[in-house]
């Protein structure tokens, strides 16, 4: 599994932290199933908002990206996540990169325009099969996610960045094509296959690739169109993608200034178990708003479990960690198995009788990564 992480400019807000816990949730059934799980993360700690925060804050880049590294995993800890297999950068990857594009270079993919190479999204690609979107939406969308369809010079409006040539006073790494950095697609694609492509004898390169569902488009049909010439096969056996998080009617981002951070709200005293429950109250996929009654929900269906827990006796628990393990193989439907906890809270705390809590409680922690 390969899951595309975070560029870290900044802390982690809520929109991240439920994308990571929708595939900790994934990890953590598939190796509750008895899978052994390969479990890939990037961190891209090098990119043009990384180098221009820096910049703005008149801190050096690399320091700026290892503090808020540190915090992503402080954040992700508190809230249950469990480590991937290999948390990989961007600029330990380099020499990947290097070797991929070298590959594509060889294969005709790339291009140069003054110093910069590009790959070309050609048919041939099955550029476009992911996303299943028009020509037009598709230049508008890449314009707004780091794209240029409009420079001059390229062969596609979609061609997108592979190699970045060194400009003055930023950061370069020497590389056949000349010093430089590689553009952000094409590092997921030369991380992913290197460190999870399977067998030769399989159709696809890996089980599944995944990221919140604004990487849809470019970013995972950039991905999936490399891997294509790179290696004849197909990325991803699945694509799977968490939905957005919203604010006041709006997606949570950057951009519009509008997060709410993971560490903050630990820092003011949210139990980070509260956190992670309300992120489960609604399904992975679907686009949903943040609102502090949503928490408050959270905090109260929490408590009355950890009391019921703590019962001296509680109600039976065996169909109760059957309804949570089906409702968790059914697409993670996190709601229903949220829903099958508050209704045995509830039948426990009026003092029904003949189960084991510790059974329950280790479910809970080892599948829903509740610890309480």
């Amino acid at each position: 599994m390969y899951v595309c992480g975070i560029t870290p400019y900044d802390a982690t807000h809520l929109g991240h932290a439920a994308t990571y816990v929708s595939f900790d949730l994934i990890n953590r059934y598939l190796c509750a199933q008895g899978s052994k799980v390969e479990y890939v993360q990037n961190i891209t700690d090098i990119d043009d908002p990384l180098l221009e925060r820096a910049h703005r804050d008149g801190v050096v880049w690399n320091e700026l990206a290892a503090s808020q590294i540190q915090l992503f995993r402080g954040d992700m800890q508190a809230l249950g996540v469990l480590a991937p297999t290999h948390y990989v950068g961007a600029v330990e990857s380099i020499p990947l990169v290097i070797d991929a594009v070298e590959i594509l270079k060889d294969r005709g993919a790339i291009y140069s325009i003054e110093n910069d190479y590009y790959f070309h999204n050609s048919p041939e690609t099955g550029f476009g099969g992911l996303a299943h979107l028009e020509q037009s939406e598709m230049e508008i969308i890449f314009s707004q996610r780091g794209g240029n369809p409009a420079l001059v010079g390229k062969l596609s409006p979609l061609d997108c960045l592979v190699w970045m040539a060194q400009r003055e006073n930023e950061p370069g790494w020497p590389g056949a094509l000349g010093a430089g950095r590689p553009g952000w697609h094409i590092e997921c694609t030369a991380i992913a296959m290197h460190y999870l492509s399977k067998h030769s004898q399989e159709n696809t390169l890996i089980d599944i690739q995944g990221g919140g569902s604004d990487l849809v488009f470019p970013h995972h049909e950039m991905c999936r169109s490399q891997a294509r010439v790179l290696s004849g096969k197909e990325l991803a056996a699945h694509y799977v993608h968490a939905g957005m998080i919203g604010l006041d009617g709006e997606k949570m981002s950057k951009s519009k200034g509008n997060l709410l951070l993971v560490s903050t709200l630990i820092e003011q005293g949210t139990d980070p178990m509260a956190l992670r429950y309300a992120l489960m109250s609604q399904h992975y996929r679907q686009d949903r708003m943040w609102s502090l009654q949503l928490l408050v929900q959270a905090e109260e269906s929490l408590n009355k479990l950890r009391i019921a827990l703590s019962m001296p006796s509680v109600h039976e628990t065996r169909s109760v960690c059957t309804e949570i393990a089906d409702a968790l193989a059914d697409d993670l439907d996190t709601p229903r198995a949220l829903r099958s906890l508050q209704k045995w809270s509830h039948l426990t705390l009026e003092g029904s009788s003949g189960g084991d809590a510790s059974k329950l409680q280790d479910l809970v922690d080892t599948l829903l990564g509740l610890s309480l």
